[in-house]
């Protein structure tokens, strides 16, 4: 139990967190209604992963007279929670936060619609990232140990997934559910980034591929890789110069094994060139 005096030193504690979140606004979000849940989009993350590759993720055993069935409706349940979650991030960054917006919601329908559109093509270049990891990994058993265990591999998933809603132009979804991946695997692949087929990543640890990066086919990178940017030229108020190519240019067939460091827009690094690590 508190005391009179403890009861009064918690007052004052609680008072000056309030005082605190009065005058450094940037880290409240005070709306009248709260759009964006992280846990909500981890969820569209998993659930998208889970139609991409049925049967891997969840618990539900999957079989050929169930198949289409599952598809169908893994694929209905997918596009509703785009819906809503485009349509949130779209509302959280628009200067009109109303709900019922029809602007919005029509606009969030159609890219949900794209991006659905979209599934086949995104499974058909995982296809290829797959091939690849399991051809550049002699540690690998087999296609199923990739897929379930391969933490490099479930960062390019996800990044596939983002980039393709990246490129529809939504606000905030795509970066969250990239960072997420982040997270969980320690690789951390900007939506915006640009990777063509059959991209590997071995053991994947503080790998960082930067959003302006640009990956040629058939490459692989190895833990502890960075592709980022130099540091940034500054306008007369101190605010950084944004936009622009920042980070480098990787060609077709490389190998960047562990450690390596290659910075800068106009940095290219030609096909089948390989980027040592510290010891050969």
């Amino acid at each position: 139990m508190l005391d009179s005096n403890d009861r009064t030193r918690l007052i004052r504690a609680t008072d000056k967190i309030v005082e605190n979140c009065d005058s450094n606004n940037l880290l409240c979000n005070i709306r009248k209604k709260k759009f964006i849940s992280k846990e909500s989009v981890v969820q569209l993350v998993n659930d998208i992963v889970d139609l991409i590759y049925p049967g891997f993720y969840g618990n539900k055993a999957i079989d050929q007279s169930n198949l289409q069935h599952y598809l169908k409706s893994e694929a209905h349940n997918v596009f509703q929670q785009l819906i809503h979650q485009i349509s949130n991030c779209t509302l959280h960054e628009c200067e009109k936060t109303n709900d019922a917006c029809e602007h919005c919601f029509k606009n969030s329908q159609e890219q949900a619609f794209q991006f659905l559109e979209k599934i086949p093509s995104i499974r058909n270049l995982l296809l290829t990232d797959l091939h690849a990891a399991y051809r550049g990994d002699p540690a690998a058993k087999s296609y199923d140990e990739i897929v379930f265990s391969y933490p490099g591999f479930y960062a390019i998933t996800v990044y596939r997934i983002a980039h393709e809603l990246y490129k529809l132009n939504i606000p905030l979804l795509p970066r969250i559910m990239t960072e997420y991946a982040h997270g969980e695997t320690g690789i951390d692949i900007h939506p915006g980034a640009k990777i063509e087929k059959e991209f590997f990543i071995d053991h994947g640890t503080g790998i960082v591929i930067g959003e302006t990066t640009e990956i040629g086919c058939n490459v692989r990178i190895y833990q502890g890789v960075t592709l980022g940017a130099l540091s940034f030229k500054t306008r007369p108020d101190g605010s950084l110069t944004k936009g622009g190519k920042r980070h480098p240019t990787i060609g077709d067939d490389v190998t960047i094994y562990a450690g390596a460091t290659i910075l800068g827009g106009k940095t290219h690094v030609g096909s089948k060139s390989i980027i040592g690590g510290n010891v050969w």
